[in-house]
């Protein structure tokens, strides 16, 4: 039988078209057809939701895996945070990769949007660890 298989230890989180499944043992699971789903290190809590691109983050995978009722309300959130990075930020790349994550969202990508939001993330914590004053104060240069 075609499809995506995963396992899970106990402990492990998995969200499933919404719903919030955490295992008490070991499983694996197969999925047979199409679904929308994040898994571990994937989700993000809401309290994890601490800096800009975090809450981009956030905001697209509520786009993405919330209920019918959230996922509108958090596109929408994604847009704002989105649009508000982009004015911040000095970064050409970092525009274009948030353009491509909103596309992503709007089109029904969640997978794809998700993957360009950690880009953004990382980049974020590089500059955040660099200062205001660039890396050459943080290196005594």
């Amino acid at each position: 039988m075609a499809g995506l298989e995963l396992r899970f230890g106990a402990g492990d989180r998995l969200i499933v078209n919404g719903a919030a499944i955490q295992f008490t043992s070991e499983a694996r699971i197969r999925f047979a057809n199409k679904v929308e789903f994040l898994y571990g290190r994937q989700i993000m809590g809401p309290h994890e939701a601490t800096t800009p691109a975090r809450r981009i983050y956030f905001a697209l995978q509520t786009a993405y895996i919330g209920s019918p009722e959230e996922r509108g309300r958090a596109l929408e959130s994604a847009a704002y945070f989105i649009e508000a990075f982009a004015a911040e930020t000095t970064s050409n790349h970092a525009r274009n990769l948030l353009a491509l994550a909103l596309a992503a969202a709007k089109a029904r990508r969640g997978h794809e949007s998700l993957k360009l939001a950690r880009r953004i993330i990382r980049h974020e914590d590089t500059v955040l660890a660099e200062g205001p004053d660039g890396p050459e104060k943080r290196d005594g240069r």
